[in-house]
């Protein structure tokens, strides 16, 4: 049976309460950017690019059955680490499921006070491109 949205959340929250230090979770997200899938060059245009972010993060998606899957790059990687952490949660949901989400998440791993004020920007607008889209596509 398919996990729900909020076992999905659940899993995140006890994954990042496995480390004490700040720095270990950095190096999971690292981690986390790493497992990306990889993002096709001739979707690196402005049409993909998230407007907020001090470095630069494409996002694209495709809507299968009635759930978004989403798709993502970044050139920094505390960054594509973060946008893979959203895409582990949110990707493969219903445009329903997402704008349902709160996304305390994010606050519940400590991840928005533990970011620089441009990184928190950055996450601000990732999250903002995620539920547009999520929006676009009820």
């Amino acid at each position: 049976m398919e996990k729900s949205l909020q076992d999905i959340e659940n899993e995140v929250i006890d994954e990042f309460s496995m480390f004490d230090e700040w720095l270990d979770k950095y190096e999971y997200l690292i981690e986390l950017g790493k497992s990306l899938k990889d993002y096709p060059e001739t979707d690196k245009t402005d049409d993909y690019l998230i407007k907020g972010c001090q470095s630069r993060v494409w996002l694209n998606y495709k809507v299968e059955d009635g759930r978004i899957y989403f798709n993502a790059d970044s050139d920094a990687i505390i960054t594509k680490g973060i946008i893979s952490l959203l895409i582990k949660i949110y990707s493969g949901r219903t445009p329903e499921e997402i704008l349902s989400s709160d996304f305390s998440v994010v606050d519940r791993i400590g991840l928005k006070e533990n970011l620089s004020p441009t990184r928190a920007n950055g996450l601000v607008s990732m999250i903002a491109k995620i539920k547009e889209t999520a929006a676009e596509n009820i």
